[in-house]
C-alpha cells in the first residue's frame, strides 16, 4: 500500500517500468581455449611504403572448420594494460578462400574488433590483404624516412578459440632498401623471413628497422647475450663512449645479480634516437625491449638525467611483468581484458628497481639519484587526490585513461603506481632490512620470487598472496596487512616512511637541484606547482594547475595565458621576482576564454624545490644504491 502511495504521488514524469523498449540480448562472451590449433599461419608484411606511412598486409591462415569463422583485431596492446588499439587503423581488408573470389565479411556490431566471415564448404585456407594506416604526426610515428618500428598487434588478425600461445605464425618483414632490420626473434635459414614462433611470442617480438644502425655488445647473463641495437636518423647519435657502454655492462650485470639467471635465451634493447619517432618512452618485452630516447641522448647524457633509467626499467620487466606477471594481467589472447590490480607490482616495483639499478650502475650519481628520490616523494605528496582516490583504485587507470588527457593530474591521479610505487617499494626494502638488522633486503625477495622456474621463457602467474608468502620468507610479518594499509590510504601518514628508514627527510630548497630543473624540463615549463600552484609553458601558458591552489583560488584555469605581471608585460623572470618579493600581493594579468582578466596573488610565497636532508642513524637508502657484489664472470 505505501508503495503504491508513493508511485501514485510521484506522477506521471516518475519512473515507469515496462513502459519502452526492452533491452536487445547481448551474445555471450567469446572465450579463448586451450587446445591445438590446425596448422600454420603465413603473415606477410610490407613495410616499405616510408612515404605514405602505410604498412601492406598479406596474411594466409587455415579454415578451421565449417561454419562461421572470427578473426580478431588485437585490442589491447602489449604492454598498454588496456584497449588502447585503433580499430580505424585497419583498412582495405578483403578475404579470399584458396585463391578465390572475395569473400563477404561482417564486423560484429558488438564487438568492433572481431570479423566474421564464411567459407565455402570445401576451403582449405583463407587469404586476407589489409592494410595498417600508422600515424602520420610527429613524435607518434612508427615510420619515417630512416627508421621504423612494426609492430606485431597491429598487422595481422587472429582466429578466435585459441590461447595465442597455441597458434603457430610464420612471419616476414619486408623493409625499404638500404634498411636494416633487429628484433629478438630468429631469421631463416635464408634470412628473408623468421622461424615460426607461437602468436603470443610473435607479437611480444616488435621489429625496429633504419638506414643508420648499429649493435653494441652489453655482455653475457650467464650464457644469454644482451645486445644493444641503436637507430638513428644522424649517424653521430649511434656514437656511445666506452664509459658509458662499460656503465651499460654493469646494469645488465648488476640485474643479473639481483634476479638471477635469464630466462631468456638472448635479450635485446631496441632504441631509437630519432626527433620524428616517440622520445622519451619504453616498452617491454620478454626477450626485448623498445626504448624510445632523444637524438642527443648517448652525447650529453648529463643532459638527460630523468630517462637515465629507462634502459634499466624496460631489462627488468623482462622478469618482473613478463616473466613473472600479475594472474589478473596474463591473458590467453589480445582481446580479452585483463586484471590491473597488481600494477603496482609490474610497474611500481620495476620503477623502484630501475632508479636503484642506474645508480648501481653509475648511469647516475649517488647524489642524482637522492634528487630524484625528492622529486618523487614531492610529487606524491602533492597528490591531493588521495583524498577521494587510493594508490590500489590508480592500478585501473590506464583502462579508462589511455588516449585521454588529464586536466587535473593531482586530483583526478593518473597512473600514481609508477611514481608512489617507488616509494612503497622503498618502504619494502628499508623495512625488509630493519627487521632482519640488514641481513636481508629487497634484493633477496627479487631473487627468489622472479628467478624461479626452469628458466624457459614460458611465463609464471602470481597471486597477491603469492607476492605476501615470499616477501613473509625474507623478512617474516603480515605483508597483507602492510600493503592493506598503503594501498587504501586516503592520507600520507605512510607515505614517505621508507624515505625516513632509509636515513632521509623530504624538505624544502629555494633552489633546484640539477635533476628538479631537469624534471621541470621535461613536463615543459617553469614549475611553480609548490608555490603559485601553476606549471608556465611557452608563452606564459599554463600547461598544469594544481588544485585548490593559490592559482586556483584566484580563478585561474586550465590553458589560460599569463599576459602580465604588476601592469608589465608577463615574463617568467617578471613572475619570479614578484613571488619572491616581501610577502604581499601582486597583479597577474591572464587571458582566459577569450576575455583578459586580472588577479590578485597573495600567499603564493617564492618558489620552492624538493630536496633530501640527511636525518641522524642508518642511511639505508646509500646501502641500496650501493653495488651488488658480482660473481667473476659478471664483472
Amino acid at each position: 500500500m505505501i508503495v503504491a502511495a508513493l508511485i501514485a504521488m510521484a506522477g506521471p514524469c516518475a519512473a515507469q517500468v515496462g513502459a519502452g523498449p526492452t533491452a536487445i540480448t547481448l551474445p555471450p562472451q567469446r572465450v579463448a581455449s586451450d587446445h591445438p590449433y590446425p596448422g600454420v599461419v603465413d603473415l606477410s608484411v610490407d613495410a616499405a611504403d616510408v612515404d605514405h606511412k602505410i604498412i601492406r598486409v598479406r596474411e594466409t591462415l587455415p579454415v578451421t572448420g565449417p561454419g562461421v569463422m572470427t578473426l580478431l583485431y588485437p585490442q589491447w596492446e602489449t604492454a598498454s594494460h588496456a584497449p588502447t588499439a585503433e580499430a580505424n587503423a585497419l583498412a582495405g581488408l578483403q578475404i579470399r578462400a584458396d585463391g578465390g573470389d572475395p569473400l563477404a565479411w561482417r564486423r560484429d556490431p558488438f564487438d568492433v574488433f572481431a570479423f566474421q566471415v564464411q567459407p565455402p564448404a570445401d576451403a582449405r585456407r583463407l587469404t586476407l590483404d589489409f592494410q595498417y594506416v600508422s600515424s602520420t604526426s610527429p613524435g607518434r610515428l612508427q615510420m619515417e624516412p630512416d627508421a621504423l618500428s612494426v609492430q606485431w598487434q597491429s598487422v595481422l588478425l587472429y582466429p578466435a578459440g585459441w590461447y595465442a600461445r597455441d597458434i603457430p605464425v610464420r612471419a616476414s618483414v619486408r623493409t625499404p632498401a638500404g634498411f636494416t632490420a633487429a628484433s629478438s626473434l630468429s631469421p631463416d635459414e635464408g634470412g628473408t623471413s623468421y622461424k615460426p614462433v607461437s602468436l603470443e611470442t610473435l607479437v611480444d617480438s616488435p621489429v625496429f628497422g633504419g638506414r643508420k644502425m648499429r649493435s653494441i655488445d652489453l655482455g653475457r647473463l650467464d650464457d644469454a647475450p644482451v645486445s644493444m641495437r641503436l637507430f638513428a636518423d644522424d649517424a653521430a647519435a649511434l656514437n656511445v663512449s666506452d664509459d658509458y657502454r662499460a656503465k651499460l655492462k654493469t646494469m645488465v650485470a648488476q640485474t643479473g645479480a639481483v634476479f638471477g639467471p635469464p630466462h631468456f635465451k638472448h635479450y635485446d634493447f631496441l632504441v631509437s634516437l630519432s626527433e620524428l619517432l616517440p622520445s622519451g618512452g619504453g616498452t617491454e618485452h620478454l626477450r626485448s625491449s623498445e626504448n624510445n630516447l632523444p637524438p642527443d641522448f648517448f652525447a650529453h647524457p648529463q643532459d638527460h638525467l630523468i630517462y637515465q633509467d629507462l634502459l634499466a626499467h624496460e631489462f627488468v620487466h623482462s622478469w618482473n611483468g613478463k616473466f613473472r606477471t600479475p594472474a589478473g594481467l596474463w591473458t590467453p589472447d589480445f582481446n580479452t581484458p585483463s586484471k590491473n590490480d597488481l600494477l603496482w607490482v609490474y610497474e611500481g616495483e620495476t620503477e623502484y628497481w630501475g632508479i636503484v639499478l642506474a645508480a648501481r650502475a653509475g648511469l647516475r650519481t649517488r647524489q642524482q639519484t637522492l634528487d630524484l628520490f625528492a622529486v618523487k616523494a614531492a610529487a606524491a605528496r602533492a597528490r591531493v587526490g588521495r583524498r577521494w582516490k587510493s594508490l590500489a583504485d590508480s592500478s585501473l587507470d590506464p583502462v579508462f585513461d589511455s588516449g585521454h588527457g588529464v586536466t587535473w593530474r593531482d586530483w583526478q591521479g593518473r597512473e600514481a603506481y609508477y611514481v608512489e610505487g617507488v616509494l612503497l617499494w622503498l618502504d619494502v626494502d628499508t623495512l625488509i632490512r630493519e627487521r632482519t638488522g640488514g641481513r636481508r633486503s629487497l634484493d633477496d625477495f627479487a631473487r627468489a620470487f622472479y628467478g624461479v622456474g626452469d628458466h624457459s621463457e614460458a611465463p609464471l602467474t602470481y597471486s597477491m598472496d603469492d607476492l605476501c608468502s615470499a616477501l613473509a620468507r625474507v623478512a617474516p610479518g603480515d605483508w597483507r596487512a602492510f600493503f592493506d594499509e598503503r594501498l587504501n590510504a586516503h592520507d600520507d601518514a605512510h607515505l614517505l616512511d621508507g624515505l625516513r628508514r632509509g636515513g632521509y627527510e623530504l624538505v624544502d630548497s629555494d633552489a633546484p637541484t640539477q635533476t628538479a630543473r631537469q624534471a621541470e624540463v621535461d613536463e615543459g615549463g617553469l614549475d611553480l606547482r609548490a608555490s603559485l600552484g601553476v606549471l608556465v609553458g611557452k608563452g606564459g601558458r599554463i600547461r598544469r594547475l594544481a588544485w585548490d591552489s593559490v592559482a586556483f583560488r584566484a580563478g585561474i584555469g586550465p590553458e589560460a595565458v599569463l599576459t602580465s605581471v604588476n601592469g608589465a608585460a608577463y615574463t617568467d623572470a617578471a613572475l619570479l621576482t614578484a613571488l619572491r618579493a616581501p610577502p604581499a600581493a601582486f597583479k597577474l594579468g591572464f587571458s582566459q576564454d577569450g576575455h583578459n582578466r586580472v588577479a590578485t596573488i597573495t600567499g603564493a610565497g617564492a618558489p620552492r624545490y624538493p630536496s633530501l636532508r640527511s636525518m641522524s642513524g642508518r642511511h639505508r637508502l646509500d646501502d641500496i644504491l650501493s653495488p651488488a657484489s658480482l660473481p667473476a664472470a659478471g664483472r
